[in-house]
């Protein structure tokens, strides 16, 4: 199955094609949008559970990610999942954050009903058994051997996450700490999980393409009303304390090139600085016109590669600057290089020329990445789980209004030495001084 970190992604207000819905909440918890788009003759079933790696006991990771594997296992109706949505002509796939996961199945609008169906089956009584238990268990081990420790880079994640953080449970990747602790886990550790987390009033459905909303909610009365609620998750999610010092790793691995990654903490998904440190990111290395790429790749030479983003999470999450090395440059010139072109955005107002291009930038992207209606069902319901489905709408009024000013603010508040954590990722020909810190290359 699918996994990736999915960032939530929002059309402008001002636009034409403004995202129409409405919403009901069913009686037992289950929130229902429904979208009508009578230009395709597709229709999207998205079911979105508020249960991502955060919500995982640190000795029982990846438990998730291996569940969203697990629920494509077939239900006590429909053993065969796959086989169902291909005969209606469909096609299906998941994924899983930190947050949350999401499923969703794509199909003519005439055989809506059929993933409806299968939707409800399989949260209703879903086929955990020893034998789908154990062969899932197998694919998410070799996933993770596969595209973690046997691909260059694989691990960074592995690493930079337990650097930067300490308490919250974004210190471990979506996939788990370790292969362990899937190949640990028991049919009792899935069912209990699957009853504490996979509940309708623990989840969100879209129904989007060419469907009038009135049908959408009948067949969603139809299918899940009588699914029972369950009692609310609890717990909670300690919050990271403040860094206070820089920190730093160094690794040698057998990859192409040397690189670096410069992981700092940022606000929540709801704080109003959040915004800003989007449209840091694309400040910084959003395309070739970009701060970073333009001083350290075309001019400095320093750089092959390099990029910016923001991790996208609920809770307070990282702002990430990363580049492959050149091979004729210094690892401790590179790391100073990043720090000269991020403290210009400390001190120095943004030219508006400079915003208004990455706020125009930040706006197509917004609308292209809406194109089809699997894309706008995904983004109705991850709007709706940060709190509001009309973020689909009026989410990007709030990248329009940050000033020159907020940029240099939020920058001073972000990009400071003590709140990053460095992962120094060497190649393999590069040999440690000793201070162990920076390397000196050698030839051979």
């Amino acid at each position: 199955m699918l996994s990736r970190k999915v960032f939530f992604l929002y059309k402008h207000l001002n636009c034409k094609a403004m995202v129409s819905f409405q919403k009901y909440a069913l009686d037992n918890g289950l929130t229902v949008i429904a979208h009508c788009d009578d230009s395709t003759p597709m229709a999207t079933v998205n079911m979105l559970y508020k249960v991502g790696s955060r919500n995982e006991h640190p000795d029982r990771t990846g438990f998730a990610h291996l569940f969203e594997h697990l629920m494509f296992g077939g239900s006590a109706n429909a053993p065969q999942y796959d086989v169902h949505v291909q005969l209606a002509g469909g096609e299906c796939n998941a994924f899983t954050t930190a947050d949350f996961t999401s499923y969703y199945v794509t199909l003519p609008a005439q055989n809506i009903e059929t993933a409806l169906w299968l939707e409800s089956d399989r949260l209703l009584n879903p086929l955990l058994s020893e034998k789908t238990l154990r062969v899932q268990q197998q694919v998410v081990v070799e996933e993770f051997n596969q595209r973690y420790l046997n691909q260059p880079y694989g691990d960074v994640d592995l690493l930079l996450r337990p650097l930067a953080y300490k308490v919250h449970p974004y210190r471990w990747n979506t996939i788990g700490k370790s292969v362990d602790h899937i190949a640990a886990a028991t049919l009792s550790d899935v069912r209990a999980f699957f009853a504490k987390f996979y509940a309708p009033n623990n989840a969100v459905l879209v129904v989007g393409g060419n469907i009038l909303p009135e049908r959408a909610l009948a067949l969603a009365q139809k299918w899940f009303a009588s699914v029972p609620r369950s009692a609310a998750p609890g717990g909670t999610i300690p919050s990271e304390p403040p860094q206070a010092e820089p920190r730093s790793l160094s690794v040698q691995r057998n990859v192409p090139a040397t690189a670096v990654y410069k992981a700092y903490h940022m606000p929540h998904r709801h704080h109003p600085d959040y915004h800003a440190c989007d449209l840091i990111t694309d400040i910084l290395a959003g395309g070739k016109s970009s701060r970073l790429y333009r001083r350290m790749v075309q001019e400095e030479r320093l750089f092959s590669s390099i990029n910016a983003h923001i991790s996208g999470d609920m809770d307070a999450g990282l702002l990430t600057v990363s580049g492959c090395l050149l091979p004729q440059t210094d690892m401790q010139r590179a790391n100073a290089a990043i720090d000269e072109q991020l403290q210009r955005l400390c001190t120095e107002d943004i030219p508006e020329y400079e915003l208004e291009k990455v706020k125009n930038r930040m706006e197509s992207l917004h609308v292209f990445a809406e194109a089809t209606v699997m894309q706008k069902t995904v983004a109705l319901a991850c709007a709706e789980m940060v709190g509001d489905a009309n973020l689909i709408n009026t989410d990007i009024e709030s990248y329009r209004r940050i000033s020159a000013g907020d940029i240099r603010r939020v920058a001073g508040n972000i990009l400071r030495g003590e709140n990053c954590s460095t992962l120094y990722y060497f190649h393999s020909r590069y040999a440690f001084n000793s201070s162990g810190f920076f390397a000196t290359r050698h030839f051979t």
